[in-house]
């Protein structure tokens, strides 16, 4: 099953299941799925249980939706402040010509490797653990809270203080944190994690500031596990002609760590199972542009889609909404 949120022609928020054969199906009285993820779980039900029960047909497509801009992201929370946006790197394989030379790098001595290629290692051994062990912690990054989210459709900014804006190839687990604490998956979806790599290039340690940039995923959410195998397609489109292209895989099959290791080393966190809040969590990057040395320029469309999810994601890169300044603190 597929989720999508939308507004509707009378702009109202509405929540609609996106993947009937009969069309889209709204669910009556919804306006967000995280309300709907904390119901099912305080009825003890599946989410896909508990709106499939509350259907109608929609007076709208969703194509009609996508073409008049009125997508929404398909996890949010009603106060953006409690939405977490982060994410993991170094969590996958690659092509099979970049594992061979990636396998080749790990034969040599550690004390060798990068502090980059030492953690790739260290989930390659330990990423996948046992039933009921605890596996390698991944790198894990900070992109912000809800206001940093950007829906489908949307421009991402490049801010005048960056030095590139370069889209991340992802899919992406969206939790709520139920009453008790439990952290809920709700489901997955396509993710644009969108950084600045030259930044991070210019040294490791900068990373941080890379990742502080908007990011956005949907249009649909896929309720359920995510397939161990994820293939897709991606392209960054100029005026209409392709820049550049490339396939993309995701899945546990194509990666170093288990979905629930990388859950695990995010939730450990107690103060990130706040009940009521939620957790917008990327799986690490598959490819990019900025892998051919691609450089972005405002106006290209960034275009990611994969089988099974639906919509492809599409945004577009926007100029900066502020001039670089010097920000000075007031004193009280």
């Amino acid at each position: 099953m597929r989720l999508v949120q939308y507004t509707d022609r009378r702009g109202a928020r509405a929540v609609a299941i996106s993947d009937d054969p009969a069309g889209l199906k709204r669910i009556r009285g919804a306006t967000h799925v995280y309300h709907l993820a904390l119901e099912a779980a305080r009825a003890a039900t599946s989410l896909g249980a508990w709106v499939t029960s509350r259907t109608e047909p929609a007076d709208d497509s969703l194509q009609a939706i996508r073409a008049e801009g009125r997508l929404l992201v398909p996890l949010d929370h009603p106060d953006p402040v409690r939405c977490l946006v982060t994410g993991t790197g170094l969590s996958h394989l690659g092509s099979a010509a970049a594992r061979d030379s990636m396998h080749a790098k790990l034969a040599q001595s550690e004390d060798s490797l990068t502090d980059s290629m030492k953690m790739f290692k260290w989930g390659v051994d330990g990423g996948k653990p046992a039933s009921g062990d605890i596996g390698t912690p991944p790198e894990w990054f900070y992109k912000g809270d809800g206001r940093w989210v950007v829906a489908p459709g949307q421009p991402l900014e490049l801010p005048a203080y960056a030095q590139d804006g370069g889209e991340e190839v992802e899919t992406v687990g969206l939790y709520v944190i139920a009453d008790d604490g439990t952290p809920l998956r709700v489901g997955f979806a396509l993710g644009n994690e969108y950084s600045d790599h030259v930044t991070e290039r210019r040294n490791y340690l900068y990373l941080a500031h890379s990742k502080l940039r908007q990011s956005s995923y949907g249009p649909e959410l896929l309720v359920g596990p995510l397939p161990r195998h994820v293939s897709g397609h991606a392209r960054l489109l100029r005026g209409g002609t392709v820049v550049w292209e490339s396939g993309w895989l995701s899945g546990e099959d194509n990666m170093c760590h288990a979905i629930g290791n990388l859950e695990h080393h995010h939730f450990k966190y107690r103060e990130f199972r706040q009940p009521g809040d939620v957790h917008i969590h990327f799986f690490g990057a598959a490819t990019g542009s900025f892998t051919q040395k691609t450089e972005t320029r405002i106006g290209d469309v960034f275009e990611i889609a994969a089988d099974g999810f639906g919509l492809p994601l599409e945004n577009p890169l926007g100029p900066a909404r502020e001039p670089e300044r010097l920000v000075t603190v007031r004193p009280l």
